[in-house]
């Protein structure tokens, strides 16, 4: 799926093998996403491309990966699902719709795959993003979120 974007054309594509230049990509994204989580490794890349429930979709503007996003697929008694999880957009590419693209493409293979709805979680701190999710048709639902930690 190739999306024009403002002044950029932006390219999303499934990852499908974790080189060095997927594992340098994600050790300079996921500091801009969470100071407390630490990047992934290649095995952890390699291990997320690997499975069935995963699609790790990266966009790509001049050659260069300029953002992320993991969609997870699956099926419960009451359908399939899919989730939207880690999306981020390199600070230097934000606002050229590197995150629109990634999202609607996950949202079309969510689609094609059968899902009734695509979910996701944003922090409310994350004002630009909430403002994209809701341009791009998510609704915030009326529920309580929970956590267990391990």
């Amino acid at each position: 799926m190739v999306e024009e974007a403002r002044d950029a054309e932006v390219e999303i594509e499934a990852a499908t093998v974790a080189d060095d230049e997927l594992v340098a990509a994600f050790e300079r994204l996921i500091p801009q996403l969470s100071s407390s989580n630490p990047p992934p490794s290649r095995d952890v890349l390699a291990e997320i491309i690997a499975s069935d429930a995963s699609v790790l979709l990266v966009a790509r503007d001049g050659g260069r990966i300029v953002g992320s996003l993991t969609l997870v697929l699956f099926r419960i008694p009451t359908g399939m699902r899919a989730w939207i999880e880690d999306v981020v957009v390199d600070t230097a590419a934000r606002g050229r719709g590197v995150g629109r693209a990634l999202n609607e493409a996950a949202v079309a293979m969510a689609d094609a795959a059968g899902a009734t709805t695509v979910d996701l979680t944003s922090r409310p701190s994350r004002e630009a993003a909430n403002r994209l999710y809701q341009r791009l048709g998510f609704v915030r639902r009326d529920t309580n979120v929970y956590r267990y930690a391990m």
